[in-house]
Parts: C-alpha cells; structure tokens; sequence
C-alpha cells in the first residue's frame, strides 16, 4: 500500500478519447487519481458525477480516472455525464498494481480479481499526499476538498 510521502508511480495510458496521458506531464500541479471497477455503473457515475460537480471548488487540480474498462467504454460513458476530466483506460490493471488496488474480491459469494475503489492525492512534487483504500463514491469529492483546503492552511506543507 502507498503512504503518505511515497513516490507516486509513474504512467502513461490512453484516455477516453485514445490520447496519451502522463502523469509526469502534470508535476508542478495536485493531481487526484481515483481508481474505480466499471465504467457506466451507478456507484462509479456517483463517484465521477461527484468530482464534476466540485470541479470549480479544487482550482487547477487535475483529476485522472482510470479503470480496466476501454477508451470506448469509457468515452460513451463521458459523453453522458460530460465529467470534463480524462477517464483512463487500464485493462492489464498494470497501473492499478503498481497503485495496490488490484486484488481478490467478492460479491454474493463469488470471488473474482478487481479494483478496489480507491483514490490518491499526489502533491507538486509527484508523491502520495493522500492515500485512501476501499473509499466510498460519495466520500471521494469530500476527502480531496478537505485534503485541499488543509493544505491551503498549512500553507502546502501537508500535501
């Protein structure tokens, strides 16, 4: 599991409209990663619809989606929400490792490999600020606005 503090890992995937996108092309600036498990369903829109929706509340923050779902998938689901924001496409779940959020999961008794919803806060210089394991849809937007403006209070030494 990634710490606060830890280098957050590197990577290049295709967003919804298949362009690259780097997370190194952002240092200098917060980035918000969360991690969801599919495209389209109703606690992944609630997740998505929820960081929209404070979009004007967490200044040039960037937010990247990514789940396994393709850009396709990924790109009809925008369409319908228009999120404003790249949904990323990790279908190898090879960036949702190197994030510890790919794993065993169970379901009415079945156990299955999936993502565990999961966000991260990565700070100006490129390291985990906030690390948040298993977090709820409806808790993702309220974490980063409380993480943001903790840091803004401490003048950025937090983050």
């Amino acid at each position: 599991m990634l710490e606060p503090g830890d280098r957050a890992p590197a990577f290049t995937l295709p967003d919804q409209n298949d362009e690259k996108v780097r997370l190194t092309s952002f240092k200098g600036r917060k980035v918000l990663v969360f991690f969801y498990p599919k495209a389209n369903t109703s606690g992944c829109t609630t997740q998505a619809t929820g960081l929209r929706d404070v979009a004007d509340l967490i200044g040039d923050t960037v937010v990247l989606g990514i789940s396994p779902d393709e850009p396709a998938k990924q790109r009809k689901w925008d369409d319908k929400h228009h999120f404003g924001f790249p949904l990323l496409s990790d279908p190898e779940h090879k960036v949702a490792d190197k994030y510890g959020v790919w794993g065993p999961k169970k379901l009415y008794g079945r156990e299955y490999m999936g993502i565990t919803r999961s966000a991260f806060l990565i700070d100006e210089k490129g390291r985990i600020a906030r690390a948040w394991y298993k977090i709820s849809p409806k808790d993702t937007p309220k974490k980063l606005l409380a993480a943001l403006e903790e840091s803004e209070g401490d003048g950025g030494k937090k983050s």
